[in-house]
């Protein structure tokens, strides 16, 4: 699974070296004929479809995204805003604080909104994840949802 913690060793078997992987679960210790290991993290894949993906379709998503102001899909709007600020179908008109909480004010590049999207102050993990979760909404259809 991505991004979970796994186990490789080299062993030499038959006059072959041979790398073995193991997850942290079923990690049991060096095997005898071990060469050597090492520790490391199941890569994530980088999100590719959402690059593909034209920046109407995603602008039509995050506008439902925004209208439906569901607090679940909050953080997946902030992405999906990001996203269309770098694709420039989204301009950054300012931002402004409120109870604490740091919105963004965004507008379309051909005149749609004025868009409100909260401040989601997401580590570099969290956005890997929810760029993930675009591509596979995305690929599955969940533009048209």
């Amino acid at each position: 699974m991505p991004g979970a913690l796994c186990y490789s060793v080299l062993v030499e078997r038959h006059g072959q070296q041979e790398r073995l992987d193991y997850s942290a679960e079923g990690w049991t210790g060096l095997p005898e004929d071990a060469v050597g290991f090492w520790k490391c993290h199941v890569p994530i894949p980088a999100a590719r479809q959402v690059a593909t993906t034209d920046a109407e379709t995603l602008l039509k998503y995050f506008e439902q995204l925004v209208e439906a102001s569901n607090p679940q899909q909050e953080k997946m709007c902030f992405v999906l805003a990001l996203y269309l600020l770098q694709r420039r179908r989204l301009r950054l008109d300012g931002s402004h604080e409120r109870d604490g909480v740091e919105f963004l004010e965004l507008s379309g590049s051909r005149g749609e909104g004025p868009f409100e999207v909260r401040d989601q102050q997401l580590s570099e993990a969290e956005m890997t994840q929810l760029r993930l979760a675009l591509d596979q909404q995305l690929t599955a259809g969940g533009e048209a949802a």
